[in-house]
């Protein structure tokens, strides 16, 4: 096996480095294994250990562990919690075995008399189960590209970098390739190398990868993507409608789904999901869903013919960036009644099937009914956000059901998005991502649900201590229930005082109840919609219980500048929340120092700090506007601006409806492309036609469409650009990012068709 890192072992015994006949031979030990290049991480306790695993958690390649511990048997059950293959030796006298309880021998690999043998042959015995175990635990694509780089071929085929030397021949080159190192470039290689397989084939260790994470992912089919999700929901989208074909859309979509309906040239009919008073989308309610409003969504649409036949997709999105996340069960059962293809968007949600806690809430969820009685089933996954891969690693998962989707055929659409010429260091993320969840799933997802939760514990604990009813003894909010019931209990208890893992552990915990004012959506259906602790928003004061603005408020995007200059940057942030995401690489230290941020932000604005000492990249940028001016003084200056402009209000305003559909998003493309579209100011766009969408960023979900007219009143998508134009005038520096809105000489303007 190729060199991928040195090999370590942990230790775990109290006589490591005593002066007795049993810490002489392990010392003994670990000089042979060291002399083999093994690391080699000696620990004297069991407090120790538990320290150890926290650090380097299934960081080890084999663990020997001794007996007479008083908590050995916790540390074998923890490393194999953490690590179902790894090599784990328990150091224990002949004549004491029979004292090992039943429940722990399946999870020893081996029993070590350490008096009883040579340092030589134990060290030997532990050198050959590491190496056993890293060639069992490789994946196939990442287990021959590992192979193939070490081999050090002359390459006569692309890339022209061949292996990293023509970057030596040049200055800038040598400090690229120096930064990257050498084993990135002997792994970026070609499709013409045919060791590795074939992506757009699907063949070799490339197609085997996929078929492992089919597996692992509960599909039928898997296809690898490395253009990112957004490239998976075109894949989608183009391989399940044809041109005309009429697909039911969720509203709260990202913007590949829009890119998929133009490019297919298909007509959407949106399904509208609601929103609350911070601006927060929620589900689409299942009423929205049954098959009559489905009907009537599409005999309401002017753009679908008399004779059209019944939508050929539904898309999705689940979980959303907002952490809701459906019962997909019955998603499947109501939507199944009219469509006979069901995406999901599950860029956000890929861990989702390794965690009893999201059972039934994710697409590949297992069903027992057979192909001919549900619905097919597509899940798109963006496995580089909320697993571990590499950026534009994605995943789309198939499972059949009565529209049975051939690979072969669903591959046309797949080689008119993917590149030719693909990246194989993301392939190999992609196959490596499937292979620790294959392993290790369950303790990966419990440790960042459990990690979320304390710290949403902690921030709640903190305003509980702050809070005394004046303003000026604010704290940062969080978006969460504040009591709970859990199931063997009739009484609701707070929030704070249920134990985290408890709270990690219980879904219904999280269940977004009917007419629960803390989420702010209504009366939902029991049971349909549920918020995934590991997606945290972060309210700031601002918003009063009914929606309007209260006296006093920070906005969002003071704090969000804040922190960012703190070296911390959350996901996104709305006008007065703010999300983060807990994923496998969140520990208690990193969101540690995120509650020490806000304890700091909060402690100098009560100071009244200036923004030359709190946002000093702020006022470097913007001298005439912010040098010497207040924290308090902008924030007052900024939330009066918002509650003036209604801007809250508005955007809910703009979102709760669908703006008429003068034309399809492919037509409007088409005038596009023709030039027959003209830039508009936005305060002359009134009830025009957009040519491209209008997309907020992030978290990329369209406001306006393709074809859509802009609306005239002040509630319109229109009057929210307006106000967001009225708000970046004001305040350089905390400008909105929207795709599609252009500044020209100072005016922000769209792009309408022509009249």
């Amino acid at each position: 096996m190729a060199d991928i890192g040195k090999m370590t072992v942990l230790i775990v015994s109290s006589d490591v480095g005593r002066e007795s006949s049993k810490g002489r031979m392990l010392e003994a030990i670990k000089r042979e294994l060291e002399s083999a290049d093994v690391s080699v991480k000696a620990y004297v306790s069991s407090d120790s250990v538990k320290i150890g695993l926290r650090v380097l958690g299934n960081g080890a390649d084999a663990m020997m562990v001794d007996w007479n511990l008083q908590d050995a048997p916790e540390i074998v059950r923890s490393m194999r919690s953490v690590d179902p293959d790894i090599g784990i030796f328990l150091m224990i006298d002949p004549e004491s075995i029979d004292t090992v309880p039943h429940g722990i021998l399946p999870d020893v690999s081996e029993y070590l008399w350490i008096l009883g043998d040579t340092p030589s042959f134990i060290a030997g015995r532990v050198e050959a189960s590491m190496r056993r175990y890293r060639k069992a635990i490789l994946p196939p694509m990442f287990k021959r590209l590992v192979e193939f780089s070490e081999d050090y071929e002359h390459s006569w085929h692309t890339p022209g970098h061949t292996a990293g030397t023509a970057f030596l021949k040049s200055p800038v080159g040598r400090l690229f390739h120096n930064f990257f190192g050498d084993r990135l470039f002997r792994s970026d290689l070609s499709v013409s190398v045919r060791e590795l397989g074939s992506l757009l084939g699907h063949s070799g260790p490339i197609g085997e990868a996929e078929r492992y994470a089919a597996k692992v992912f509960g599909a039928d089919t898997t296809f690898f993507v490395t253009n990112g999700t957004s490239a998976s929901n075109r894949i989608v989208g183009t391989a399940m409608a044809a041109p005309g074909d009429v697909v039911i859309i969720d509203r709260n979509c990202h913007k590949s789904v829009e890119h998929a309906i133009t490019s297919g040239r298909t007509v959407p009919v949106y399904l509208l999901p609601v929103r609350n008073r911070y601006g927060i989308m929620g589900p689409i309610p299942a009423g929205s869903m049954s098959a009559e409003a489905i009907r009537s969504a599409v005999a309401g649409n002017r753009l679908i013919g008399d004779g059209d036949a019944g939508p050929a997709l539904a898309t999705l999105t689940n979980s959303t960036y907002d952490g809701i996340s459906y019962d997909a069960v019955r998603v499947t059962g109501i939507l199944g009644e009219t469509v006979d293809c069901i995406h999901f968007d599950e860029a956000w949600h890929g861990y989702a099937r390794f965690n009893g806690f999201y059972a039934g809430r994710y697409a590949m969820f297992p069903d027992g009914r057979p192909p001919e009685e549900r619905p097919t089933v597509i899940s798109t996954q963006s496995t580089h956000k909320v697993l571990a891969a590499l950026s534009q690693a994605s995943m789309i998962h198939i499972k059949n059901g009565r529209r049975a989707v051939v690979p072969a055929l669903f591959n046309e659409s797949y080689m008119m998005h993917v590149s030719t010429s693909p990246s194989y260091a993301i392939l190999a993320s992609l196959d490596v991502s499937s292979k620790m969840m294959d392993s290790g799933g369950r303790s990966l997802t419990r440790d960042s649900l459990e990690e979320a939760v304390r710290f949403r514990q902690t921030m709640a604990r903190l305003g509980d201590s702050i809070a005394s009813g004046d303003p000026a003894d604010w704290w940062f909010g969080m978006w969460q229930p504040e009591t709970v019931r859990l199931p063997s209990e009739t009484e609701e208890r707070l929030f704070t005082e249920v134990p985290a893992r408890t709270l990690a552990g219980e879904p219904d915990c999280w269940l977004l109840r009917p007419g629960d004012a803390w989420h702010g959506f209504g009366d939902l259906e029991e049971g349909w919609a549920m918020l995934d602790p590991a997606k945290v928003t972060v309210l700031t004061p601002g918003i009063g219980e009914d929606g309007g603005h209260s006296g006093f408020g920070i906005p969002a995007a003071i704090v969000v500048a804040f922190l960012r200059q703190r070296g911390i940057v959350c996901e996104k942030s709305g006008d007065y929340n703010m999300l983060f995401l807990f994923t496998m690489g969140v520990t208690n230290g990193k969101w540690g120092t995120l509650v020490s941020a806000l304890s700091d932000f909060k402690r100098l604005f009560d100071a009244d700090e200036t923004l030359d000492d709190m946002l000093p990249d702020l006022v470097s940028a913007h001298p005439g506007r912010y040098s010497g001016m207040r924290i308090s003084q902008l924030a007052e200056e900024m939330h009066g601006h918002m509650a003036s402009a209604r801007q809250t209000q508005i955007a809910n305003e703009a979102c709760s409806a669908i703006p008429e559909q003068a034309m399809t998003p492919a037509d409007a493309y088409a005038c596009l492309v023709r030039g027959e579209v003209e830039p508009v100011a936005i305060g002359d766009a009134c009830d025009r036609i957009a040519a491209t969408g209008i997309v907020p960023y992030p978290p990329g979900i369209p406001l306006l469409m393709p074809g859509e007219r802009t609306g005239c009143d002040q509630g319109s998508v229109l009057g929210y650009l307006r106000a967001l134009e009225s708000f970046d005038g004001r305040f350089p520096g905390f400008e909105h990012e929207s795709h599609g809105v252009s500044v020209i000489d100072g005016v922000h303007t769209i792009y309408c068709i022509k009249e």
